[in-house]
């Protein structure tokens, strides 16, 4: 490893390792090390710096309304979750100092996992082996990306691979559920009513300032060793990726328009992509419904409805028909999230890319 990755790695270490805590309580954890048999190469896993709960997950949060965020700017991405009227939003100057956050969401026990060195956030059950736990931050990386680890068992997580790669579950795939990453603006201009995680989260951190410096726009920089490098796109491109029986493409959001919908196939599946630059989200849904292949186009200006199929249904966001023959039915979602190409990349080297 060269110098400047190893200076990279202490700067990130010790801003991490100044972080307080302040006003709540440790949960008992099993012991833990970093040992024992890998799914993925042990040689590539990787110290943050922090260790074991350094940087602090949190659970069941404090959720205000729209107007209580006055921390966040138009700009600021969210991660949102809609579960019929349990509506909130997960916003990124929180995640990036928390990384993830355990919650219940009208009955449905998830975590927001989200990594801000590979931008990638994904809603996860926190339903394992059949019993309800959380997840907490295990301060390991591969591919520069969290590794979560399970309350329950202990084992560890890889979050773009979506599966357990360590201890007692390894090989266990995680279960996912529907999310949209959007603008703070966009996301409460759809959904007016959401609720928001508040800044009183019993932590003391500046939740205004984006941690990493310019890590986010330094198309150069990386803080961590990655195994594959892939040049089609700058490092820090937003993408959403899509895994369909082991194949893999990636949809560049910056290529869509106002709202474009593309249909496609992936891995011997058809999919639609659904995605505007202008406010900033993209989604993907299976387009087969009992059998039947359905054709969509944009409904431009109509957030959160965002298509129509050729039977006449409108469907929201989310996937779901709003408006129609079919009102409540629900297209069943892709495996699929937002991060940045590098990560992709690293993660699926065989990617397809639609630029």
């Amino acid at each position: 490893m060269n110098k400047l990755i190893l200076n990279k790695i202490l700067i990130i270490g010790i801003l991490i390792l100044t972080f307080t805590k302040c006003n709540t309580v440790n949960e008992s954890l099993p012991s833990s090390t970093a040992g024992g048999d890998w799914l993925i190469p042990a040689d590539q896993v990787f110290d943050g710096g922090p260790g074991q709960d350094g940087i602090p997950a949190l659970t069941n949060p404090e959720f205000g309304d729209a107007g209580s965020a006055g921390y966040l700017g138009d700009a600021d991405l969210v991660i949102g979750v809609k579960v019929a009227n349990d509506i909130k939003a997960f916003p990124h100057p929180i995640l990036d100092w928390h990384e993830i956050i355990n919650d219940d969401v009208n009955g449905i026990k998830m975590a927001i996992t989200y990594c801000p060195l590979t931008g990638s956030g994904i809603a996860w059950s926190r339903i394992v082996n059949q019993t309800e736990t959380t997840f907490g931050v295990s301060g390991l990386l591969y591919n520069t990306n969290l590794i979560p680890y399970d309350r329950l068992t202990s084992s560890r997580w890889s979050q773009m691979k979506l599966q357990s790669v360590n201890g007692e579950l390894k090989g266990t795939f995680i279960k996912t559920y529907k999310i949209v990453e959007t603008t703070w603006k966009t996301w409460r201009s759809m959904y007016p009513a959401t609720k928001v995680v508040t800044t009183n989260t019993g932590y003391s951190r500046s939740y205004g300032v984006y941690p990493y410096g310019d890590y986010k726009t330094n198309n150069s920089s990386l803080l961590f060793p990655v195994n594959n490098k892939d040049t089609r796109l700058p490092q820090k491109e937003r993408v959403l990726g899509v895994l369909v029986n082991g194949a893999a493409k990636a949809y560049k959001i910056g290529s869509f328009g106002k709202l474009d919908i593309i249909s496609d196939n992936v891995g011997g599946e058809n999919i639609v992509v659904a995605g505007s630059s202008t406010d900033n989200f993209i989604v993907a849904y299976n387009r087969s419904v009992s059998g039947t292949t359905l054709e969509f186009t944009p409904l431009t200006g109509q957030l959160p409805l965002i298509m129509k199929d050729n039977l006449g249904n409108k469907y929201d966001i989310f996937g779901v028909a709003i408006e129609g023959p079919n009102v409540g039915a629900e297209l069943r979602q892709t495996t699929s999230y937002i991060a940045y190409w590098f990560a992709w990349a690293a993660f699926y080297p065989k990617t397809d890319l639609l630029k």
